[in-house]
């Protein structure tokens, strides 16, 4: 049984990490269908998408290892 528990532990880690990627990149298709609709994006959803991208990065590598990628892709964005 406790295989099964690491198992469902690494599964739901998994889980994390790949949510935390499919949210950072759905910031970012918004900030691109802004930037074509508008020319730019607003000051206030910049600094916004920011401190999501943030906490969502803090999400996965609070409940997955090796985040580093994800970390310097995404808070490389403006």
């Amino acid at each position: 049984m406790e295989d099964a528990a690491i198992v469902q532990t690494e599964i739901l880690r998994d889980l994390v990490k790949l949510n935390a990627i499919i949210a950072t990149e759905l910031i970012q298709l918004v900030e691109n269908a802004s930037r074509q609709l508008r020319g730019d994006i607003p000051d206030a959803c910049r600094v916004q998408h920011g401190e999501l991208r943030q906490q969502v990065v803090e999400i996965a590598e609070r409940w997955s290892d090796n985040c580093d990628m994800l970390r310097a892709h995404n808070l490389s964005h403006e």
